[in-house]
């Protein structure tokens, strides 16, 4: 069958709709009119918002989940021999992964799509702030509406892609963003620069506008038409408050004038400008500049979770880059406060992302960490490998504990089920993309 484009009316099954990526795939299409059903293996934060929506989940997976859908998408995690997968077949009802979806989904949509190896979710949010009026699905929730979607049907829509599978391929970019080309996730490309690069070309070329970050090394080498930001000669006069224990970034940006921004770091002022400039041709510069306050911050970016004596940061940084960048503006948040000390409770991502990356992890802690905790490596799925942890991280003199736990306004240091040591005062910031956010926030 051919599957019609304006969405109203369209039975659509998603299998894996606990996700963030699919969960923010089925809000976007019920907003646009679709009829959304879904599945998963067990209950979560997203399944029972859907539910308050009037959507119908099923747990577990079932056959019996497959009635008169017209459609079905799965996450990448679900198997071809998964049970709902068969029964599609047997039904005759067309299946595609999200990434296949995706071209599907955006194919008549006017995107403007952000990816990069770093700051996309930020970026995107930002955008999100600034398009009030745009549908929005980013990979992480915006505090500004407390979810990862915006909920409103809109042919324009502000999309964070990922790099990381190759889906930014799928995202039918009217305007591409790209905040930074660094390799990562090179599994996916054979491990060979040539077909990652050129990746990111093909993203770019197939968008009617681009705005990227000319001091990215590999951005710098293309010749195409784009908006350009060159943030050492584009970005001035950068400086920081606290307003409410809150951070934010003041910057100048070319001839446009003065611009506020929620967070901390040069980062912050670059990730704020792409997003600026990506808008400019859309909106006036006022406009730009007032709803780009709306902007609070994303979960797992620079989180603050608690202050006062122990103040207690949560950030999804994963890579060495990110980590220093991190680092970079607790320091900046350490100075206003006048808490001096900054413990870093780091949880590593992926053996094989430590091994690729393994001299900048050796090195990003040697500035703004005065104490560091090293949780067990966050598996994601991959085989254990022993890796000797305390020899290549002993110039830190680290803690190596089994988990933390919060308690009360304190962080508690665990290793064989005993507290070793409980963490009271200071700056606390926890890393990684694993479970660690949720042994922060006392929740595993």
């Amino acid at each position: 069958m051919t599957l019609k484009k304006n969405f109203n009316n369209l039975k659509i099954h998603f299998i894996g709709i606990g996700g963030i990526g699919i969960s923010g795939l089925a809000k976007y299409l019920k907003a646009q009119g679709a009829e959304i059903t879904g599945s998963d293996i067990a209950e979560g934060s997203a399944t029972k918002y859907l539910r308050s929506m009037g959507v119908p989940i099923t747990i577990p997976h079932s056959q019996d989940a497959l009635k008169d859908q017209d459609l079905v998408i799965h996450s990448a995690i679900i198997k071809p021999d998964n049970i709902e997968i068969l029964q599609a077949a047997k039904k005759g009802i067309p299946v595609l992964s999200r990434k296949e979806a995706l071209e599907f989904i955006l194919g008549n949509k006017r995107v403007f799509s952000i990816c990069g190896a770093h700051g996309k979710s930020t970026t995107s949010a930002m955008l999100s702030a600034i398009f009030p009026h745009f549908g929005a699905i980013i990979g992480a929730d915006t505090k500004e509406y407390g979810s990862n979607v915006r909920e409103i049907e809109s042919q324009n829509i502000v999309f964070e892609a990922d790099e990381s599978d190759k889906s930014f391929l799928n995202s039918n970019p009217y305007c591409a963003i790209v905040t930074n080309a660094e390799p990562e996730h090179m599994e996916s490309y054979n491990y060979d620069l040539d077909i990652f690069y050129d990746a990111y070309k093909q993203f770019l070329s197939s968008a009617c506008k681009c705005c990227i970050n000319i001091e990215d090394p590999f951005l710098a080498t293309l010749n195409l038409e784009a908006i350009k930001l060159s943030p050492s000669e584009d970005i001035k006069n950068i400086s920081y408050i606290l307003r409410d224990d809150e951070p934010y970034t003041q910057f100048e940006l070319r001839d446009l004038g003065a611009f506020e921004v929620w967070g901390f770091g040069e980062h912050t002022a670059l990730n704020a400008s792409l997003a600026i400039l990506a808008a400019s041709p859309e909106l006036s510069i006022q406009t730009i500049r007032d709803n780009l306050k709306n902007f609070k911050g994303i979960k797992k970016r620079f989180d603050i979770l608690q202050k006062g004596r122990l103040t207690l940061i949560d950030d999804y940084a994963h890579h060495p880059t990110e980590i220093k960048a991190t680092l970079d503006a607790v320091k900046i948040y350490s100075n206003l406060k006048g808490q001096n000390k900054i413990i870093v409770i780091w949880q590593p991502h992926k053996y094989s992302r430590l091994l690729d990356n393994l001299e900048g992890f050796q090195k990003c802690f040697e500035q703004n960490c005065d104490e560091l905790i090293i949780l067990p490596v966050w598996k994601a799925g991959e085989k254990e490998v022993l890796i000797d942890m305390k020899k290549l991280f002993n110039q830190y003199r680290p803690i190596f504990v089994d988990k933390i736990h919060k308690q009360g306004n304190q962080i508690a240091l665990l290793s064989q089920n005993k507290i070793i040591k409980t963490i009271e005062e200071g700056i606390a910031v926890g890393l990684g993309a694993g479970d660690i956010t949720y042994q922060l926030r006392g929740e595993k």
